[in-house]
């Protein structure tokens, strides 16, 4: 809930400590963020624009996706890892939250923690919001300045999203970890090619460490690969809760997976990423 998190959010546009009212996140000088009946608050100012947000249609393949257990292997891994020295109370941050899967699995591994899930899609926000009792959602942008104060998070996980380093760095306590998960050039195996997919080159990983040097320094990184037999049907809903979905029209998605076996073997590849916050 949004009052576990208010403490550690400030004002998107004046950086003033936000305060939670009935309907509303207030800061003193009285910019006011309303908040959804879904339980979010939306912290986007000035011209923010949502741009490639994630859709209702996005969400809701994601929600299904995920709920069937295709990416369980993936979730336990960054369960272990992100709670890995967290104390009662810590404060975990999931940048890119979507529907607030993985931050869902860190909090029911760490009772009396608290997740605060961020993410430019109020389509994301409104099932975050519901994941878990203890998730404060908010529906911000990563590339921006982030709604939250100094050095206010215990630790950052980050699946699939955008990446804001010196904002991470900001946000996390000294010594803080962020957790980056992204997919390997192996990831999904033949299928990139057959239906058109926007494909991961082999040099992401180096290009993700230039990124965030000088803010964060890594200390290990875990290759998980895995098998998943699909249907027809589940390929394409992993297809339309990705970035491909905006890519890929649906004429030309159900022709390819027409000519695809059933169930169909899915390679999943994925890397997971501890970075070091520089004190």
């Amino acid at each position: 809930m949004l009052a576990d998190v208010v403490q550690h959010l400030m004002c998107p546009i004046c950086g003033r400590p936000l305060a939670l009212e009935t309907n509303a996140l207030r800061c003193p000088a009285a910019h006011s963020f309303d908040i959804a009946r879904q339980g979010y608050a939306n912290l986007l100012s000035g011209n923010a624009r949502p741009g490639t947000a994630d859709t209702p249609e996005m969400v809701k393949a994601r929600d299904a996706f995920l709920g069937a257990g295709h990416f369980d292997p993936l979730t336990r891994l960054l369960g272990e890892r992100a709670t890995d020295g967290l104390q009662h109370g810590a404060v975990v941050l999931d940048a890119g939250a979507g529907t607030g899967h993985y931050l869902r699995a860190v909090l029911d591994s760490t009772p009396g923690t608290v997740g605060l899930a961020l993410d430019i899609s109020k389509h994301a926000a409104r099932r975050a919001a519901r994941a878990h009792p203890r998730i404060g959602a908010v529906v911000a942008d990563v590339w921006r300045p982030l709604p939250m104060r100094d050095a206010a998070m215990d630790a950052i996980i980050n699946v699939f999203a955008p990446r804001n380093p010196p904002e991470f760095q900001r946000v996390l306590k000294p010594g803080g970890a962020l957790y980056a998960v992204t997919p390997s050039s192996q990831h999904l195996g033949p299928l990139v090619r057959t239906l058109g997919l926007l494909s991961v080159d082999d040099r992401k990983d180096e290009r993700i460490d230039a990124a965030l040097a000088g803010h964060f320094v890594l200390e290990v990184r875990e290759n998980l690969k895995v098998e998943a037999r699909m249907s027809r049907g589940e390929v394409a809903t992993l297809v339309g809760m990705g970035p491909s979905a905006h890519h890929v029209s649906a004429v030309d998605l159900a022709k390819h997976l027409a000519a695809l076996p059933e169930p169909v073997t899915v390679p999943l590849s994925f890397v997971l990423s501890t970075y070091r916050r520089i004190d």
